[in-house]
């Protein structure tokens, strides 16, 4: 897809490592003048056998996959986000930027076929979640830990199970979902509307009863979220936060000092759920397994978040909630994929929000002389 070969080395062929990263079920694939193309496989990096990138091969490339549009963008900011679809090989979110005066690209591989909850190894209480009808669904966690993917399998069990209008606004559109019992359209930044903010400028007077926003960037995507839920829509978007009690934190932190106790009021009546997730590796090298933190807005929650006099103590919340509502730790979430015998200890202490917290109660249960390697978390079946 580039140039013809020089007689020195052979040029890249793009088409080439995309397809070696499918079928090295690989989720990124990086590309940087000076290195060979690297893949990212179950989270860590392998470089291609190719031969150390050059700049003319990525500025061609860049001018072959990139339209008008996003050349203009690029050009202007110095980095684009969009995504490309290869022939016979999948659909990838692309991004490119700018380093060193050079082109560099980071593609991330996105299925074709949306997956359901069950098939993720998410928790079943997602499914009730996603058949809310009302408030914020906020779903975080770091870049790369699944925050797409479970989206798209919770707009895909509503589009399934209910006959409803659903809008997303997404940078780019990453999973294509088709009209099932619910009307889904998909706005793609760029292409459909100028701006996130644009698009939400309008949204309500499109007849949403779901609507889902790609990401929480600014004060105002995060203020138009929240009074749509607080009115009766179903909303979904993202925060690159690491759990439940950053998450709200987060929320708070975007409006200035003198909204807290407002927007501490209406966060609470809001709110739906917060979904935060870390991938962790398998056990057996077979990928990653998801683990979930579950947070369910209660009665108790609810006070919780409203009330300036008391320190948010969303730990001690979510256990108590963990049997009536569905609600989990990270902690209860490596413990149980550890005892089922999906995860290793060494993996299970890294990803434990407490580390020593863990240890102790996994010294508990084996002093009680509960069988490690037993069942998976209620409602979930381990695929292959």
């Amino acid at each position: 897809m580039a140039d013809a070969p020089s007689s020195n080395a052979p040029t890249f062929n793009f088409k080439q490592a995309i397809t070696q990263m499918v079928q090295r079920n690989a989720s990124d694939l990086l590309l940087k003048v000076g290195r060979p193309a690297t893949i990212r496989v179950n989270g860590e990096l392998a470089a291609l056998n190719t031969a150390p990138l050059k700049p003319e091969e990525l500025k061609s490339l860049a001018e072959q996959i990139m339209t008008p549009r996003q050349v203009k963008e690029f050009a202007e900011h110095k980095e684009a986000d969009f995504a490309i679809g290869v022939p016979g090989v999948g659909r990838f979110r692309t991004n490119v930027y700018q380093q060193r005066g050079t082109v560099a690209f980071a593609f991330r591989s996105i299925p074709y076929e949306v997956k359901q909850i069950k098939e993720l190894n998410l928790p079943p209480v997602l499914e009730e979640i996603a058949l809310k009808p009302r408030g914020l669904v906020l779903v975080t966690g770091v870049t790369g830990s699944g925050k797409s993917t479970a989206l798209s399998a919770m707009v895909n069990h509503i589009n399934l199970n209910r006959r409803v209008n659903i809008i997303t606004i997404e940078d780019p559109i990453e999973f294509l979902h088709r009209d099932n019992l619910a009307n889904i359209s998909q706005r793609e930044v760029g292409n459909d509307t100028l701006s996130f903010n644009a698009a939400l400028r309008h949204v309500l007077r499109q007849a949403p009863d779901v609507i889902l926003i790609g990401e929480v960037r600014d004060l105002e995507t995060l203020d138009t979220a929240l009074k749509a839920a607080d009115t009766g829509h179903l909303v979904f978007s993202t925060l690159h936060t690491t759990d439940a009690t950053q998450t709200i934190t987060r929320v708070i932190s975007f409006f200035p000092p003198h909204q807290h106790d407002e927007v501490r009021h209406l966060l609470s009546t809001a709110l739906s759920a917060v979904v935060s997730l870390r991938l962790v590796p398998r056990k057996d090298g077979r990928g990653r397994i998801p683990a979930s933190e579950i947070l369910i807005n209660t009665a108790a929650v609810q006070d919780n978040i409203r009330d300036l006099s008391k320190q948010l103590n969303i730990p001690d919340l979510i256990a108590e909630g963990s049997v009536q509502y569905g609600m989990q730790s990270f902690d209860q979430a490596l413990l149980a994929w550890y005892q089922a015998g999906v995860i290793s200890y060494e993996s299970a202490i890294f990803y434990a929000t407490n580390p020593s917290e863990f240890a102790l109660k996994v010294s508990g249960v084996d002093s009680q002389g509960s069988k490690l390697g037993g069942t998976a978390p209620a409602g979930i079946e381990l695929t292959p």
